[in-house]
């Protein structure tokens, strides 16, 4: 690493990735914290010789030898850090006569410990996690790859999941792709084809999984296994304080996609959007994504509920997370981590979702056709993706409470489409607030073009334009 890089990782201050320590004459015990906490998360960089404030002070100089010594020794004794670690720490002149000791920590394939504790890295610094049971779950999970999907329930059989959901299932299946190996398939058979019937390697004997009665499993059968499991869905546009609309959701992957959708359909308008010649439903595509992220991709050990939530000004979403990086995932250099397999798989199979990887790029996509906006996804313990909206998309339909009054009921939603009418409703909201204000304003807000505005409001026999230029206002007639 040069010294430019040196300096810039300086510059930008203690995070999630990087760290400051004195040690200027000795090296104390919590850099051994940072190191383990370090490559138990996503790696990081140690600077011995830097104040948490920036301060470059130095490492002493007859000191610098004895620090590598001890520090190599240390990581390299199990009964210190275990498994041991083989890190080289180097040495650098950040300022003349001013050196400094760098150490690059990776991010390691094991849990490791010092003196006994497991270490994690969040922003805040380095916490103790040895007592938390989830947490040390999360973080084996991570490291060794495995898939808590895959809980196998040895007494559990066929009788506790739902016969007419799996036949619904094929019958989705058969019906996208001709000559579906489903189609000549019992129910026991999608079951062990799609690797939600295995054994347990403790008992050795077969059953069905975690993910099969999360898929196909009857409500009891899925409460009984998973008492925390939940996903609520809030609509909150005029009431911010609380809701104005609420379903929670504890039922199958299945039937929650269904309830999902028909909420957002619900509460957000179908606004018309071209992907070049052809219409489509913008609304509909994001949904399909986001819904099925947070129901397929979720970390179900956690007892945190997934969230659906639209607002005025947005959709997001909400889900626990078995992460694998912290930060604003970005679609440049994006690279999927299968979370919860067999249920993307039967996902994939039916419909709901495509190839890993795949539903980034669609909400990118389809949010700039619907807002013109760009969605934002976090990655985290809580996975967090944000839906842009424009006021059109929850504009409501119908009688206002407020000024509007009567004149929305009778002109709006009358003999026009339902874009038309959210429109039409929308430049009404936009001229009670602001009387003067102009067609590029209004189409600016509704993501629509300054034509479609004009066209609109020719049809608006209850709105006119009263004087002339800037120095006229509209006015809105009963």
């Amino acid at each position: 690493m040069i010294i430019q890089e040196l300096r810039k990782l300086i510059e930008s201050g203690e995070k999630i990735d990087v760290e400051f320590k004195r040690s200027r004459s000795d090296i104390t015990k919590d850099v051994y914290d940072t190191v383990c906490s370090f490559n138990n998360r996503n790696g990081g960089h140690i600077f011995l010789g830097v104040k948490d404030d920036r301060e470059i002070l130095g490492v002493e100089p007859e000191a610098i030898d004895k620090i590598l010594r001890d520090f190599t020794t240390a990581i390299n004794n199990a009964n210190k850090i275990y498994p041991p670690l083989y890190l080289t720490p180097e040495v650098y002149e950040i300022e003349p006569e001013i050196k400094i000791i760098y150490i690059r920590v990776p991010e390691g394939g094991q849990v490791r410990r010092h003196n006994g504790i497991i270490w994690d890295r969040t922003y805040e610094g380095d916490i103790d996690i040895t007592r938390n049971e989830e947490l040390v779950y999360k973080m084996y999970a991570r490291k060794q790859g495995s898939y808590y999907v895959n809980k196998v329930f040895p007494g559990l059989g066929m009788e506790f999941l739902n016969s007419d959901l799996i036949k619904r299932a094929r019958k989705m299946a058969t019906g996208r792709v001709d000559n579906h190996p489903w189609a000549i398939m019992n129910e026991e058979e999608i079951l062990r084809s799609s690797g939600l019937i295995l054994t347990d390697m403790e008992t050795y004997k077969e059953g069905i999984t975690l993910a099969a009665i999360l898929l196909f499993g009857k409500d009891s059968s899925i409460m009984s296994v998973m008492p925390q499991y939940k996903t609520d869905a809030i609509y909150r546009v005029e009431n911010v304080d609380r809701y104005d609309d609420r379903d929670v959701i504890i039922t199958n992957l299945i039937s929650s996609y269904d309830r999902l959708m028909e909420f957002g359909k619900k509460h957000l308008n179908d606004v018309f959007v071209l992907e070049g010649i052809q219409s489509v439903s913008a609304r509909d595509r994001i949904l399909r994504e986001v819904i099925s992220n947070i129901l397929a991709h979720r970390d179900f050990s956690s007892g945190f509920p997934a969230k659906f939530i639209i607002e005025k000004d947005k959709i997001y979403t909400e889900n626990s997370n078995l992460a694998h990086g912290i930060g604003e995932l970005r679609l440049d250099r994006f690279e999927p981590f299968p979370k919860n397999p067999p249920i993307s798989k039967v996902f994939r199979e039916i419909g709901l979702a495509d190839e890993l990887g795949s539903g980034m790029r669609n909400t990118n996509k389809y949010t700039k056709l619907y807002s013109g906006g760009i969605p934002s996804f976090d990655e985290g313990d809580i996975f967090k993706i944000t839906i842009p909206l424009k006021n059109i998309a929850t504009a409501k339909v119908g009688p206002e409470k407020e000024s509007v009054g009567q004149s929305v009921g009778q002109d709006v939603g009358q003999g026009v489409g339902q874009e038309e009418a959210v429109l039409q409703e929308l430049i009404l909201k936009l001229i009670n607030k602001n009387n003067r204000v102009t067609k590029k304003q209004i189409a600016k807000e509704a993501s629509v073009s300054e034509k479609t505005v004009e066209r609109q409001m020719k049809k608006m026999t209850n709105v006119k334009y009263v004087g002339r230029g800037y120095s006229g206002h509209w006015e809105i007639r009963d």
